[in-house]
């Protein structure tokens, strides 16, 4: 699987993974072409977790497209999270993989309280993802509120990389629970342009008020996704 990452390689999406944050080794393997290769690995879990502890980033994202998540204990997605040297690999593979695990909200509230920048982004994307494919009756109202209440206050005062996840969980909560649009929206007001320093320039952070505000008017609010891996 590793040679078959390698033949895919592309030093132009290389050039642009190492601006975002990515480390040799890898390939830059285009996630198209990814993609492609989940059904050699998708039953096969754990050939996903030794693509994932190759450290390859190819391999690591081949793996979270791959694997099934209810096949991860709490510490394997802990040992995961350990092994993401950069938000890009905790928000867009560890954390898509914990939203759909037995231990999403466990996780996700270790990660968020704790000091360190790219578990925070993570814990915060968890639970953004987790939201999003789970139905309203089963998520505690209180508890988001909660979190929408401690974003108001402390958004701006955070990490610059925590900034951009909290953002994205104001619209993930004004998107897909439709009791608390109308509090995300507020939220989302109130917090404004959320300033935070990206890899590039040509990657923005969403306005969240106009994100929630577009969701309201195609009247897909409380859509769920079928899941967060993609």
């Amino acid at each position: 699987m590793m040679e078959k990452l390698k033949a895919l390689g592309s030093e132009s999406i290389k050039k642009v993974l190492i601006k975002h944050g990515i480390q040799e080794p890898f390939f830059g393997t285009k996630i198209g072409d990814l993609k492609k290769l989940v059904k050699y690995v998708k039953k096969n879990d754990e050939l996903a977790k030794e693509l994932y502890n190759t450290g390859n980033y190819d391999a690591m994202y081949l793996a979270g497209l791959s694997i099934n998540p209810k096949s991860m204990s709490k510490d394997e997605l802990k040992g995961w999270l350990d092994k993401a040297y950069c938000t890009s690999i905790a928000t867009s593979i560890v954390s898509n993989i914990a939203a759909e695990s037995d231990f999403a909200l466990e996780l996700a509230r270790e990660w968020i309280q704790q000091d360190n920048e790219i578990a925070q982004c993570c814990g915060w994307s968890v639970i953004s993802n987790y939201i999003s494919i789970t139905e309203d009756e089963l998520i505690d109202m209180e508890e988001i509120k909660e979190l929408l209440n401690s974003i108001e206050a402390n958004i701006h005062s955070n990490k610059n990389m925590v900034r951009y996840s909290m953002n994205s969980f104001v619209i993930s909560v004004g998107t897909y629970i439709k009791k608390l649009n109308e509090r995300a929206l507020e939220v989302a007001k109130n917090i404004g342009k959320v300033q935070v320093e990206l890899a590039t320039k040509g990657c923005k952070v969403p306005v969240a008020e106009e994100y929630i505000e577009k969701i309201i008017s195609m009247n897909r609010v409380g859509k769920k996704r079928k899941t967060c891996i993609c």
